[in-house]
């Protein structure tokens, strides 16, 4: 079967270029002696998971207890929730830790307490890591508080936890404006992470796991010592975004969606298919930020600068050519998105590709996994 027979919006996934993504992430973290675990969240897909398993990964992220229950029980047996889990979910994740090896992220003494508490009723031992602010100012400690080194102290001496180290998140890597930013960013983070783990240590609390995650980041953080473990995500896909930012080239963009000109109301506008409900309304990342709502390609994999996808509706692309254009109703074209996770988090199913032949049905299996 072709993809011309596919009905449209459709969201295609190049299977040659998903399994070099996944196979290139893993050479960076065996080169660096690290743990390579991914966050599922991009792809939300437990064959996908695991064939980043089979291929080296230690583990996956996953960014809901609802995406991780759906993990677990297709047999993943090591989940990481980097996010602040909190305790009222305490009877799922123990379901949870009766079917695999499960970590959670604690960044408020009330929180690591309430769970410690859980643990205790329980009997069991639940693996954490303190969560550390490294300049996306989002979740974490902050590390240069007073009290930071005294929260790491408290959460090694709560019962029912066992501290495993520092985790974060360089978020605000994908608001880079260069090169040198992101590889300044990814080396602050690593000095960070190592000296809050030293200060420990020096406190007589050791901690043997420093563990981060971006994909903007991970060609850096991949050469820097003392990290232990790499959490990218996107990689697997990648996107407009990550096209801007240097992680990527288009011939590494694994993820398009497949539309067609449904209207052509005049010589310099056409509408597509595929509105939010398939792109989303996410914007644009890059040194140079572009505009619109994805890239519109032409047949030779190009991105083609005389259409700009300039607004969504639910079910429509507007698209301003420039200059016109000969394309018209009935024809099809594939969009680079701005952002893939939120793309495949749309769609109950992707569709894995060899160049035009249809190779596979994915089902997004953990799709709308949000609490």
């Amino acid at each position: 079967m072709q993809i011309h027979e596919l009905f449209t919006p459709v969201v295609l996934v190049d299977r040659q270029r998903l399994l070099n993504n996944i196979e290139r992430a893993q050479r960076l973290a065996d080169t660096a002696g690290a743990r390579l675990r991914p966050h599922v969240k991009t792809h939300k897909s437990p064959a996908i998971a695991r064939w980043q398993i089979d291929r080296g990964a230690a583990g996956i992220c996953c960014a809901k207890v609802g995406e991780a229950e759906v993990f677990a029980a297709a047999g993943i047996t090591d989940i990481r929730l980097p996010y602040p889990v909190h305790p009222f979910n305490a009877e799922r994740i123990l379901r949870l830790m009766d079917r695999a090896s499960v970590s959670i992220i604690v960044d408020h003494l009330l929180v690591a307490r309430g769970w410690s508490d859980a643990m205790s009723r329980a009997g069991r031992t639940l693996d954490v890591l303190v969560k550390v602010d490294v300049g996306f100012h989002r979740c974490g400690i902050d590390p240069d508080a007073s009290d930071a080194l005294d929260f790491v102290r408290t959460v090694a001496a709560l019962p029912g936890l066992r501290l495993r180290g520092l985790l974060s998140h360089a978020g605000h890597s994908y608001m880079a404006r260069s090169e040198e930013e992101i590889r300044a960013i990814a080396e602050r983070e690593a000095e960070i992470l190592t000296t809050l783990r030293d200060r420990a240590a020096g406190a007589g609390v050791a901690l043997e796991e420093l563990s981060v995650g971006a994909t903007p980041t991970l060609r850096h953080s991949a050469r820097l010592t003392g990290l232990t473990e790499l959490r990218p995500g996107n990689y697997v896909y990648f996107d407009r975004a990550q096209v801007g930012l240097g992680s990527a080239s288009l011939d590494d963009c694994a993820m398009t969606v497949l539309a067609t000109v449904v209207s052509k109301p005049a010589a310099n506008r056409l509408i597509l298919d595929c509105g939010s409900k398939t792109l989303s309304t996410d914007s644009a990342r890059g040194f140079t930020v572009p505009s619109g709502y994805g890239a519109i390609l032409t047949p030779d994999g190009t991105i083609d600068v005389g259409l700009e996808i300039e607004r969504l509706s639910e079910e429509h692309a507007t698209v301003r050519a420039t200059g016109g254009t000969r394309l018209g109703p009935g024809e099809r074209v594939r969009v680079l998105p701005n952002h893939s996770c939120v793309v495949a988090n749309m769609v109950d199913e992707v569709i894995l590709v060899d160049g035009d032949e249809i190779v596979d049905k994915l089902p997004v299996t953990a799709r709308g996994k949000i609490a």
